[in-house]
C-alpha cells in the first residue's frame, strides 16, 4: 500500500521534475514553476517511446528516463530558480487525494473499474510485453495473453499514456496493476497544476487559483472515467491543458530552442492518442501559424515555425512508425453503433452533452442524475459563470485559457460529429474540466473585484455540485478483489514456465496478465485452443465452467489447472494432483509424460453440488470399459449443501429482486437460513456472487465472519469462514449492512447478484482418488461420489 500510493508519486514526481528541468535547460527558457512537473511527465512519455522502436533496445526505456532526469538535476544545480509554489503543490496534492479516495477509503492496494470495463487487463498485458519487446509479439506460446497482444499491441496501439506507469513498475518492482490507480491520480494532479497556470491572468490570489484548479480537475465525467480506468482520457485531459499553456509560452519569445517544450507536449499528445491527437492539436497549430505569420520578423517566424514542426516530427517518430499499423484498425471508432459499454437500463445510450459541464450527480455517469432539477440549476450556474469566464479571459489577455477553450471545443465537436458514441464519450470526458475552470476563474475575479458574496455563493454552488457528483461516484465505485488477484499473481510467479495452463474461473486479469508466464488460457476468454463443454457447446464469455463440465480431451491438453475453490467445485480428473491451495484458488498438475490413461470420465453432481450418487448401471458399464487389467478411479465426497438466500432450493422462485435465482441487496437486509448437515464437523461456508457493502455471517447466533467489496463474475464463489456445525439443523444468517461511508458501499456491483450459500468442504487435500478393481465395482453403488473414471495403465 505504501509503495503504490506514496512511493510511486514521489518517484514519478522526482523523475518528472528532473526531466522538466532538463527540458527547460534545453529550451533556454524558464517555464512557469507549476508546469515543470506536467512538462516533465510529457518528456517521460516522449522519451520512453524511443527504446521500444527496436526489440533489442526496448528494456532501455527506464534507464533512459532515469538518465534524463539525473541530467536535469545536474544541469540545474544548485536549484536557485526552483522554488515550489506551495498553493500549486496543494492543488496537486488535493486533486491526487480526491482521485485516490475511492481506493484509499478501503486502505487496500487495488484499482477501480473491475468488471465494469476489462480494458485495464488488456492494457496491463500490452505494457508487460512492450516494456521488453516493443510491438513485437512473435515467438509467444499460444495463450490468452498471446491472443490479447495479437489483437491489440501488434496493431500499433498508442502506448504513450502507459509508459510512465511501466517505468514506475520497473523501478519499484511492484506489479503495474497495483500502480494503476496511483498513476491515474498522478495524472489528475498534473492536470490541476496546468489549470493553476491557466487561470493566473484572471485570478491573482494563489489560494483562489488552487481552489479553481483542484475543483475543475475533479469534474464529474472525468472523475467517473478515472474510476473506470480511463487512462487515455486522463492523459489527454492533462496534455490538452499543458499544450495550451506551452503555446502561449512559446509565442511570447519564439525561437528554435524555445519550440522544444511545445514540441514535447505535441509529441506526447500523439504518443498517447496516435492519429486522434492531431485533432486536439489542430487549434494550437492554427494559433501558432497565425501569430507567427503576423509577426514583423518574417524570417525569425519561419525559423521558429520550422523548428517547432521539425522537432515535433522527430519526437513523434515512434508514434508515426506505429501509426502505419494503427490507422488500419480505427474503423470501430467511427461507427454509429459502437457504444462499447455505454448502456443505461440495458439499452445503448450516449453520454449526454450537459455532462461536459462538470456536474452530474449520478453514481454511474451513464445514468441520469439522481435529482434532475437540482442538477439543472447547478449546471446553469456553471454555464453563466463560464460565459463570463470567456469574456474575462479575452479582456484580461488570458490567452492560454482561451487557447485551451478553443482547442477543447473544436476537438470535442470533431469527435462528436465523426466519432462513434464510445469515442464521443471519451472526448466529452477529456474536455469536461473546461467549463468548471472558466466558471471558477470568473468567480475568483468577481471575488477579487470586491463582490465577495456573489462570488462565494457561485463558487460554493459549483463546489457543491462537483463534490455531490464525485461523492456519488465514490459510493458507486467497483474495486478489484485485491486479495484474490494477489493470489493469482503469486501463482503466476511460482509456476512460471509450467504451462500450458487452463484457468476455468473467468477473470481477464488472470489469463491476460497475472498468469501470463504460465501460458494460461481462460476457459471462456480469448483463446487459441477451443474448450468444449460436455454438452458440445463452447462456454459463453464470462462463464466459469466447472472442470467436470469440460470435455475430457480438451481438459487434458493442459499440464496445469488453476481452479477456483468452492464446496461445489469438482476435483479435476485422476491424472491431476494438487500442488498448491490458497484461500481462493487451487493449482493442479498432471505429469508431462506417462501416467494412466482415462478411458471414460463420468461426471456426477451439478452446478451447485459437487457430488451425487451414480446409477449402478453406469458404474457396471464403466467397469466393463476398464476391462480386467484396468481400474475404476473415484473420489468419495459427501454431498454439500446449497441454499438460496430465501431458503428455497437453487433455481426456485425467490424474492428481493431476484435474478436467475440470485438476490441483489441494495440496503440493509438480513437473510436467515436453515442449514442441515448429516454429521457434526467443521464446514466451510461461503456464497456465490458479488457484494459491495459489508456482509456478515452468523452461525447459531454468533458472528463468525465479515467481508466487503468482493466482486465476481457470475457463479464465482467467495469463502467466508470454516465453522463447526452440529448434525441436523443450524441457524445461519447473512446480514448485508448496506450503504455507509466506505467506497462502493452504495453500488450493486456488476448486478450479477448474490447466492446461493454453499456449505461443505473445498479442501483439495481431502479429495483423494480411490481406486477400485472392476470386480468390486458394485461397492460404489449407492455412494456419494464426485465422479468415476475407467482407467487403464499406459
Amino acid at each position: 500500500m505504501l509503495t503504490a500510493w506514496f512511493l510511486f508519486p514521489l518517484v514519478l514526481g522526482a523523475l518528472a521534475l528532473g526531466c522538466g528541468l532538463l527540458l527547460e535547460r534545453a529550451a533556454g527558457t524558464t517555464l512557469p514553476r507549476p508546469l515543470l512537473l506536467p512538462a516533465g511527465t510529457a518528456t517521460i512519455i516522449v522519451a520512453s517511446l524511443f527504446p521500444p522502436l527496436f526489440e533489442s533496445t526496448a528494456p532501455l526505456a527506464t534507464p533512459l528516463v532515469v538518465a534524463l532526469a539525473a541530467s536535469g538535476y545536474a544541469l540545474s544545480w544548485p536549484f536557485k530558480r526552483v522554488r515550489a509554489d506551495v498553493w500549486a503543490v496543494g492543488a496537486g496534492v488535493a486533486t491526487y487525494l480526491a482521485f485516490a479516495a475511492p481506493v484509499l477509503g478501503l486502505w487496500r492496494r487495488t484499482f477501480a473499474g473491475y468488471i465494469k470495463l476489462d480494458d485495464t487487463a488488456t492494457y496491463l498485458a500490452m505494457l508487460d510485453r512492450y516494456l521488453g519487446h516493443g510491438y513485437n509479439v512473435a515467438g509467444l506460446t499460444s495463450s490468452t495473453y498471446e491472443r490479447t497482444l495479437t489483437t491489440s499491441l501488434s496493431t500499433g496501439y498508442p502506448m504513450g499514456s502507459l509508459m510512465p506507469l511501466g517505468i514506475g513498475h520497473t523501478l519499484l518492482g511492484t506489479d503495474s496493476a497495483w500502480l494503476w490507480q496511483p498513476w491515474l491520480s498522478f495524472l489528475a494532479a498534473m492536470l490541476a497544476l496546468g489549470l493553476y497556470v491557466l487561470v493566473r491572468p484572471l485570478v491573482h490570489g494563489r489560494f483562489l487559483r488552487a481552489f479553481a484548479a483542484a475543483v475543475a480537475a475533479s469534474s464529474a465525467l472525468l472523475y467517473g472515467y478515472a474510476l473506470w480506468g480511463g487512462i487515455k482520457e486522463m492523459a489527454e485531459a492533462m496534455l490538452l491543458v499543458l499544450v495550451a499553456a506551452l503555446v502561449v509560452a512559446f509565442l511570447r519569445a519564439p525561437g528554435p530552442r524555445a519550440a522544444l517544450p511545445l514540441a514535447v507536449g505535441a509529441a506526447a499528445t500523439l504518443g498517447s492518442q496516435s492519429a486522434a491527437g492531431v485533432i486536439w492539436l489542430f487549434v494550437p497549430a492554427i494559433i501558432v501559424a497565425v501569430v507567427l505569420f503576423r509577426r514583423p520578423d518574417r524570417r525569425g517566424s519561419i525559423v521558429a515555425g520550422a523548428s517547432l514542426a521539425g522537432a515535433t516530427l522527430v519526437l513523434a517518430i515512434p508514434t508515426l512508425s506505429a501509426a502505419r499499423m494503427w490507422l488500419g484498425h480505427t474503423g470501430a471508432f467511427t461507427g454509429d453503433t459502437e457504444y462499447g459499454n455505454l448502456y443505461r437500463g440495458g439499452q445503448p445510450h450516449r453520454i449526454e452533452w450537459p455532462q461536459i459541464l462538470g456536474i452530474w450527480p449520478a453514481g454511474d455517469f451513464r445514468n441520469a442524475p439522481v435529482n434532475g432539477q437540482a442538477a439543472g440549476v447547478l449546471i446553469a450556474v456553471v454555464v453563466i459563470a463560464a460565459v463570463l469566464g470567456i469574456v474575462l479571459a479575452w479582456k484580461r489577455r488570458g490567452w492560454a485559457l482561451l487557447a485551451y477553450t478553443a482547442a477543447a471545443l473544436v476537438g470535442m465537436l470533431v469527435f462528436w460529429r465523426f466519432g462513434s458514441p464510445w469515442i464521443e464519450g471519451k472526448a466529452f470526458a477529456i474536455v469536461s474540466p473546461l467549463a468548471l475552470v472558466l466558471a471558477l476563474a470568473a468567480a475568483g475575479w468577481v471575488f477579487e473585484s470586491g463582490r465577495r458574496v456573489e462570488a462565494v455563493l457561485g463558487a460554493a454552488a459549483i463546489l457543491f455540485g462537483v463534490a455531490w457528483s464525485d461523492s456519488l461516484a465514490y459510493h458507486d465505485v467497483v474495486l478489484a478483489p485485491d486479495a484474490r488477484l494477489t493470489e493469482l499473481q503469486a501463482i503466476g510467479n511460482r509456476y512460471a514456465g509450467q504451462g500450458p495452463t487452463l484457468e476455468n474461473d473467468y477473470d481477464p486479469y488472470g489469463a491476460r496478465h497475472f498468469l501470463r508466464k504460465l501460458d494460461a488460457e481462460g476457459a471462456s476468454e480469448l483463446r487459441v485452443r477451443p474448450v468444449y463443454l460436455r454438452t458440445g457447446a463452447l462456454p459463453s464469455t464470462g462463464e466459469s465452467p466447472d472442470v467436470d463440465e469440460i470435455r475430457l480431451p480438451d481438459l487434458l491438453v493442459y499440464r496445469t489447472l488453476v481452479t477456483r475453490r468452492s464446496p461445489a467445485a469438482s476435483r479435476p480428473p485422476s491424472v491431476y494432483q494438487p500442488v498448491a491451495a490458497g484461500r481462493y484458488y487451487e493449482v493442479w498438475q498432471r505429469p508431462v509424460t506417462g501416467g494412466p490413461r482415462i478411458v471414460e470420465h463420468l461426471s456426477l453432481g451439478d452446478r451447485f453440488h459437487a457430488a451425487a450418487v451414480p446409477r449402478c448401471s453406469d458404474v457396471l458399464r464403466l467397469a466393463q470399459e476398464a476391462g480386467p487389467t484396468g481400474r475404476l478411479a473415484t473420489v468419495d465426497r459427501p454431498a454439500n449443501v446449497a441454499v438460496t438466500l430465501d431458503g428455497a432450493a437453487p433455481g426456485a422462485p425467490g424474492r428481493f429482486g431476484e435474478i436467475a435465482g440470485l438476490v441483489i441487496p441494495t440496503s440493509r437486509q438480513s437473510f436467515p437460513l436453515d442449514v442441515r448437515v448429516p454429521t457434526a464437523g467443521n464446514y466451510e461456508i461461503g456464497v456465490d456472487g458479488s457484494f459491495q457493502s459489508q456482509l456478515e455471517l452468523f452461525v447459531n447466533g454468533k458472528q463468525v465472519a465479515s467481508a466487503r467489496h468482493q466482486l465476481n463474475w457470475p457463479s464465482e464463489y467467495n469463502p467466508l469462514a470454516v465453522v463447526p456445525l452440529r448434525a441436523g439443523s443450524n441457524r445461519v444468517e447473512l446480514r448485508y449492512t448496506g450503504p455507509d461511508i466506505h467506497p462502493g458501499s452504495a453500488s450493486t456491483g456488476a448486478g450479477f447478484g448474490l447466492g446461493p450459500v454453499l456449505v461443505g468442504s473445498s479442501d483439495a487435500a481431502q479429495l483423494q482418488v480411490r481406486y477400485v478393481s472392476p470386480a468390486q465395482a458394485r461397492t460404489l453403488c449407492g455412494k456419494s461420489l464426485d465422479w468415476i473414471e475407467a482407467v487403464q495403465s499406459s
